[in-house]
């Protein structure tokens, strides 16, 4: 299991402070835990989170007992973009969870082949399941997409059977489209002939007119 070493911290410490020495300012609670702040080593974070994301165990050591937790909030620098601080939820051993997992679309659709496009309607699949069967990610096979009457829906995704979605089961997870072609516009060929007519007439109005003036002169 995935672990990250936690200190203790006094709530009156200045947070600058803390992320400039290479921490990061972090809270524990859950239902048996009360909101207790702690802080952690920034790149120990960054590793540990780059492999758990949300939907992992993590082991919290080094404040009272171990303790089993989910990273549940990571606010981030808003121009960094690095971790400025963490919320971890400590779960209960024996009850389920609700948490969203991620989806992992893998294989290739056919139909793109005679031009549909894959349209993957969900990211991330909401479950209830026991905290030690939670999945890093769920995958989507994407090889059933066969012609534009295809789909993909959460009662085709092969999941274990401690899992269960809260969504409707007939709900699409991907789909198909094609682009359809606008019609394009007939160019009408001009007769040469016309062009030539048509100009022919307005030389001879310009003679009539020029008749007209020089009579009235």
């Amino acid at each position: 299991m995935l672990e990250l070493h936690i200190k203790t911290r006094d709530v009156k410490e200045n947070l600058e402070t803390i992320r400039e020495s290479g921490n990061i300012p972090a809270v524990f609670y859950g239902p048996k835990e009360e909101n207790t702040p702690v802080t952690l080593d920034a790149r120990e974070f960054a590793r540990v989170w780059g492999e758990a994301g949300g939907s992992t165990i993590v082991d919290l050591k080094g404040v009272g007992e171990d303790k089993e937790v989910l990273i549940h909030d990571v606010v981030k620098h808003p121009v960094k973009g690095n971790p400025i601080h963490v919320d971890f939820y400590c779960i209960e051993r024996g009850k389920k969870l609700t948490v969203s997992v991620p989806l992992e679309f893998v294989g290739e659709a056919p139909v793109e082949k005679i031009g549909g496009i894959v349209v993957k309607v969900m990211h991330e699949l909401e479950i209830e399941v026991q905290p030690r069967n939670i999945p890093h990610t769920i995958e989507v096979d994407l090889s059933p997409l066969t012609d534009f009457d295809s789909s993909i829906s959460i009662a085709d995704l092969h999941l274990d059977e401690t899992i269960e979605p809260t969504a409707d089961v007939n709900e699409n997870v991907a789909s198909v489209t094609q682009v359809k072609e606008e019609p394009k516009e007939e160019e009408v060929e001009r007769d040469i002939s016309d062009i030539e007519i048509e100009s022919k007439g307005k030389d001879a109005e310009g003679d009539d007119d020029g008749g007209d003036q020089d009579e009235e002169k």
